[in-house]
């Protein structure tokens, strides 16, 4: 996946915050930045799904990010927001600390992530970004929300080979 970021000229992320790390997704899959509203709660639902908003008619599911990555306890406030994402031709959101901005970043820019166990599992981080003495933990986003432990998108659209 790495080698798929790298063979880009420029990788545009969209950056934010979750805790103290910042991360990065491609810009690509967002579809809107909101405030975080209230979300309609779903009994049985893990910790990490706050629950479902009604987004123009579309009902969307919303997973706190720093729940699912464990990193500390998540305060709502005026920098929290949620990344509306479309993934899969589906429609989900993503509730973070603060959006930060859109960094474009080079090949060179894009480093393998080290394998090592952390709270978030290196199956679904592509590499880390490097601006200066900023570091992004690239997220390939499209693999987490497809995950057999988050369950919100059963298929993704197959790229040709």
């Amino acid at each position: 996946m790495l080698e798929e970021v790298r063979t880009k000229c420029d990788a545009e992320v969209l950056s934010f915050k979750l805790g103290e790390e910042e991360y990065g997704i491609n810009i690509l899959s967002v579809q809107e930045i909101r405030g975080c509203d209230l979300v309609t709660r779903i009994a049985n639902a893990p910790t990490y799904v706050k629950g479902v908003i009604n987004l123009r008619g579309i009902i969307v599911p919303i997973v706190d990010m720093r729940i699912k990555f464990n990193v500390g306890t998540p305060t709502y406030d005026q920098f929290t927001v949620v990344i509306i994402l479309n993934i899969g031709q589906q429609v989900i959101g993503i509730v973070v600390d603060s959006v930060s901005d859109v960094v474009t970043l080079s090949a060179d820019q894009i480093k393998a992530a080290p394998q090592m166990s952390a709270a978030v599992d290196m199956d679904f981080v592509q590499g880390l970004g490097t601006i200066g003495d900023r570091m992004l933990i690239l997220l390939d986003i499209d693999k987490l929300m497809c995950s057999e432990e988050l369950g919100l998108i059963t298929t993704l659209h197959k790229h040709a080979a």
